[in-house]
């Protein structure tokens, strides 16, 4: 079982950063990747990155390629999305989840956080 805590939402103008911060609480996370998500109002949950937790293997959807990047701190049980060049259109609720596959799906993430508000002004 896993616990998920994420931090570091605002409001941001468009051209901004922001880095959002999941920590994640479990007896081990090594059979675990961690994935971003996120849901604009009216829209389906979105798959924006994952990281392997035991090997650091990271990979991005296209929309943020670029511009957002997930990392991890093996000593403080936490993965980051550092989001550069944000635009409006990354407005959402993000959130950070757990799998113990490798996938983009949000069915098959078991355990999620309660979610970090991100606006980014035009």
């Amino acid at each position: 079982q896993a616990q998920l805590v994420e931090s570091g939402g605002g409001l941001v103008q468009a051209g901004g950063s922001l880095r959002l911060s999941c920590a994640a609480s479990a007896r081990s996370l090594s059979t675990y990747s961690i994935g971003w998500f996120r849901q604009a109002p009216g829209k389906d949950r979105e798959f924006v990155a994952r990281i392997l937790w035991s090997s650091g293997l990271t990979y991005h959807t296209n929309s943020v390629k670029g511009r957002f990047r997930i990392s991890r701190d093996y000593a403080k049980n936490t993965v980051y999305l550092q989001m550069n060049d944000l635009k409006p259109e990354d407005t959402a609720v993000y959130y950070c989840a757990a799998s113990s596959t490798l996938s983009t799906m949000p069915s098959d993430y078991t355990y999620w956080g309660q979610g970090t508000q991100v606006t980014v002004s035009s």
